[in-house]
């Protein structure tokens, strides 16, 4: 080890681990890109780019930070949901998925839904018994 990694090692015998055991130094990875990715729609959803809370005493404050912790925790849960639907059509399928990469997917994507306050509402949504939308379905390509 050289550099700056060597001089943390030295003295912290745990960051030497961190440092040599590249499955943990993953994890680790993962961990630090998942936190990023919260964050990150976090301030999409909070701020839709403008930049800070506007609010000014406490209370609204909080009231706002509780709101954005439901509405992330939200997008989290839908695409949990529907990453489950996808994964289990794409075995279906028979595509080999390892359940360890599984393991390192994050469900904070948000490209997809509309974070501007314009909604578009059709009159008959397509939705199954279950409430939820058709997956987007690629020709079964993915399966060769």
């Amino acid at each position: 080890m050289q550099g700056k990694q060597g001089e943390i090692a030295r003295f912290d015998p745990r960051a030497r681990r961190r440092i040599e055991d590249k499955g943990l130094r993953a994890d680790t990875t993962d961990v630090l890109n998942k936190g990023e990715a919260r964050h990150t729609l976090a301030r999409a959803v909070a701020f839709h780019r403008l930049g800070r809370f506007r609010d000014r005493n406490h209370d609204q404050q909080s009231h706002r930070a509780a709101a954005l912790n439901l509405v992330t925790a939200c997008i989290g849960l839908f695409n949990c949901r529907y990453l489950d639907r996808a994964v289990d059509e794409l075995r279906r399928r028979g595509v080999d998925i390892d359940d360890k990469r599984l393991r390192r997917l994050s469900p904070l994507g948000w490209d997809h839904i509309n974070l501007t306050g314009d909604y578009v509402w059709s009159d008959a949504p397509p939705y199954d018994v279950d409430g939820m939308r058709p997956l987007n379905r690629e020709p079964d390509t993915l399966a060769a």
